[in-house]
């Protein structure tokens, strides 16, 4: 398999895709027309990024397979447009969960004990215990999550080791009751059905959806507006979720405290000039959006993508991806049992095609012995009964059919 890199990616990462046999190109620094022309001249199976934007025109200039995104979320990736191709798109969830954990913590600490002032001011050489003695602490503060995937749970996690309190809101407990009596048990803490409930609960209200078209900008007045004065705010997701524009105006009424690793307006390079009104507000902290680039935590996501590509490469089967319809569209299903000769399953699908029926999905399961198999074949509409029975009386090697409506 030739795989590009186009992204920085761990040594460990590129030593276990040479094991697998793979070609490797490596080139971190590509994106847009560079991309598209490296995908083309490199005739790469797989891709792998981890912020590099990937369009649909980047997938017709190669012969991509396989996208794997050496991160959590696919955001950056033309999901859509990939599945129109046939193209699996695959990505490392929960891999960066714990880094992300440590920072909202490291965000809050930085915040409640204004870490950042204080080593301004002893840099500058000032001494002034008196104004930063001045901290609530957070043993006992309400801490509010909005969002529980696996940075969410990690988060949770290590709350109960500061004594906080959590309450939850996650769109998928209100339609799996087991999923939320589970969560509050394993984690100690309350769901709660509203996410401005969970804000007005909150000292501290931590953001961890990952971003979807229904979660861009969902944190915004409506929820901001439920803080009580003081309370923080922080937001190691992705800014999309956030509403900066409503978060400033809250921050100056309530007095919030403000801790960030995503902003609106991200410089593309790594390193460059930077401005966003938000970080010039009173009792703001921020980060690079840095949440993930712990070595642990790459050193996992490399790991995970040679996973990937084992198991594409072994089996033709893609963990994680993220682009297969969770729902067949079929609408019926013919049961095909045979005797396990050549000719059988092209003579089926003869007749579907002459029938003008869509096989959806597939599958074909030998008997111990490999003398007889059952075929489950998912089509998009009915077979009538002269297709039936065309297809029964046309081969002896069918034993048997049946119709099941799904």
């Amino acid at each position: 398999m030739n795989v590009l890199i186009a992204d920085k990616f761990e040594q460990s990462g590129i030593d276990g895709l040479k094991a697998l046999g793979c070609q490797i190109v490596y080139e971190p620094s590509l994106k847009d027309d560079a991309l598209t022309q490296s995908l083309a001249r490199s005739a790469a199976q797989i891709l792998v990024v981890r912020s590099t934007p990937v369009s649909s025109a980047m997938m017709d200039a190669g012969q991509l397979s396989l996208i794997v995104r050496a991160g959590a979320g696919v955001n950056t990736i033309d999901v859509a447009g990939a599945s129109q191709r046939g193209i699996y798109v695959s990505n490392c969830p929960g891999k960066n969960a714990i880094a992300v954990a440590e920072l909202t913590f490291a965000l809050m600490l930085a915040l409640d004990r204004r870490i950042s002032d204080n080593a301004a001011a002893l840099k500058a050489g000032r001494w002034n215990k008196k104004e930063f003695s001045q901290a609530k602490g957070l043993f006992g503060r309400t801490l509010g999550l909005i969002g529980f995937g696996h940075i969410g749970q990690e988060v949770a996690r290590r709350a109960r080791a500061f004594g906080m309190p959590v309450k939850v809101w996650s769109r998928r407990f209100s339609a799996d009751a087991e999923a939320r009596r589970r969560a509050s048990e394993e984690f100690n803490l309350e769901v709660i059905d509203r996410a401005e409930q969970v804000a007005a609960a909150a000292d501290v209200l931590s953001l961890h959806l990952a971003l979807t078209k229904e979660t861009r900008g969902f944190v915004g007045d409506q929820i901001l507006g439920h803080l009580k004065p003081g309370a923080m705010v922080i937001n190691t997701a992705r800014a999309e979720v956030l509403d900066y524009a409503a978060l400033t105006r809250v921050a100056q009424q309530k007095g919030l405290r403000i801790g960030l690793d995503v902003f609106a307006n991200e410089p593309v390079p790594t390193e460059g000039p930077f401005e966003d009104a938000i970080i010039t507000l009173p009792n703001v902290v921020g980060t690079h959006h840095i949440g993930a680039s712990t070595e642990q935590a790459q050193e996992a996501i490399a790991a995970e993508t040679v996973r990937i590509v084992r198991m594409f490469v072994e089996t033709g089967r893609v963990p994680n991806v993220v682009n297969l319809a969770r729902h067949s569209p079929a609408s019926h299903m013919l049961v095909v049992r045979h005797l396990d000769k050549p000719g059988v399953l092209a003579h089926v699908f003869d007749h579907l095609r002459a029938a003008n029926l869509n096989v959806q999905e597939t599958e074909n399961i030998i008997f111990e012995g490999a003398h007889a198999a059952v075929a489950r074949i998912n089509l998009d509409g009915q077979p009538s009964v002269e297709t039936v029975t065309a297809i029964q009386s046309g081969n002896r090697d069918i034993l048997n059919l049946q119709v099941v409506t799904l």
